[in-house]
């Protein structure tokens, strides 16, 4: 294979030390070695320093500073401004990749048509077991691949952030990912950045192809405060909140169309599988049905105050343009992009 992939890994805490080692070491030990890895540190000065003290005498990885504003979305466009490979691949901080990962986007992108490809990211609870009450059509709240979605490799419309590859030229078609829509360290647990870019990506390029392989496997790990149901209520929330933005941004049809098919069939069949389970005596089931539907409310909510603000354009998006003379450079700059509101429609 020819697949020439720069892992890009954003950072943001010491307090994910061993973690950012961890998800380093899991891209050295690939079946399919990257051609680079690149790690990206979102505005931490002291990190940055330990990290490139870490990592000095290293051959293959770099590490550089976030050169937008915090956050998740500018940290991928500096790393993708950076990348020398013509894939680029996103492993989120706090996760392991399988050997075989790398190798299985590089399947992926034989295909000329194909410009993006997702894994499957498994959870790991720092409990040591899933909670009793935690559905698993909603592991998406931490960050992993959920029930409702088709096995295998698949067409979708919008891949994972945190366990996927892009082809170079769709940033080159598309521009980067819209800052303000998803995540800023510590902060509300937004999201929802890749699954606008996949939507625009689409819209500029509509023969492209996206796929799902769930044979590119991650192990994404969930800390003890992730299991809790106020987290679970939150992430829900913000779901919503980033939604209204994605929908306002690129239009209800589109930016909802999956979301459409997952609560109409995916979540009423958890909801009838957690009664059952109730009904049997089998441990969470009524916890598990209840989840569901405080998810649901919780999103909803989210979403009709998101659209609320949307309409009197108090949410500011941008979206960057990648600049093409960065790539193999060695450089993380970014020049300035498109700026508006979610009302101005500028991400489509």
């Amino acid at each position: 294979m020819s697949t020439e992939i720069s892992v890009v890994v954003c950072v943001y805490t010491e307090d994910r030390w061993e973690d950012i080692l961890a998800a380093v070491s899991s891209v050295g030990a690939q079946s399919l070695p990257a051609l680079e890895t690149l790690l990206v540190v979102d505005h931490n000065a002291t990190l940055l320093e330990r990290l490139a003290a870490e990592y000095a005498e290293t051959e293959g990885v770099r590490v550089l500073a976030n050169a937008g504003p915090r956050g998740l979305s500018a940290g991928r466009n500096t790393g993708i401004a950076a990348s020398r490979g013509s894939v680029v691949a996103f492993l989120d901080d706090d996760a392991v990749a399988e050997r075989d990962w790398l190798r299985r986007f590089a399947e992926g992108f034989e295909d000329p048509r194909v410009l993006a490809v997702g894994g499957r990211t498994v959870p790991l609870w720092e409990s040591g077991r899933r909670p009793a009450w935690f559905p698993e059509e909603f592991d998406w709240v931490v960050g992993c691949t959920y029930r409702g979605l088709p096995p295998g490799r698949v067409r979708v419309r919008n891949v994972l952030g945190g366990n996927a590859a892009f082809r170079r030229a769709a940033f080159d078609i598309a521009g980067g990912f819209a800052t303000g829509i998803g995540r800023d360290g510590d902060r509300r647990p937004l999201g929802c950045e890749e699954t606008e870019f996949c939507i625009r990506l689409t819209r500029a390029e509509p023969d492209a192809v996206l796929l799902i392989d769930d044979r590119a496997v991650i192990h994404h790990r969930v800390p003890a405060v992730r299991e809790r149901f106020r987290y679970f209520r939150s992430r829900t929330y913000a779901e919503g909140l980033s939604k209204a933005l994605v929908a306002r941004s690129v239009g209800a049809a589109k930016g909802l169309e999956s979301e459409r098919r997952y609560t109409t069939r995916v979540l009423p069949a958890g909801v009838g599988r957690g009664l059952r389970d109730a009904v049997l005596g089998r441990p969470g089931g009524a916890g598990r049905a209840g989840a569901i539907v405080a998810g649901v409310a919780t999103a909803a909510g989210g979403y009709a105050l998101g659209t609320l603000r949307a309409r009197r354009g108090g949410t500011a998006f941008s979206v960057v343009e990648i600049p093409a003379g960065a790539v193999g450079t060695g450089g993380g700059t970014e020049r300035a992009g498109r700026e508006g509101t979610a009302g101005e429609g500028t991400a489509a």
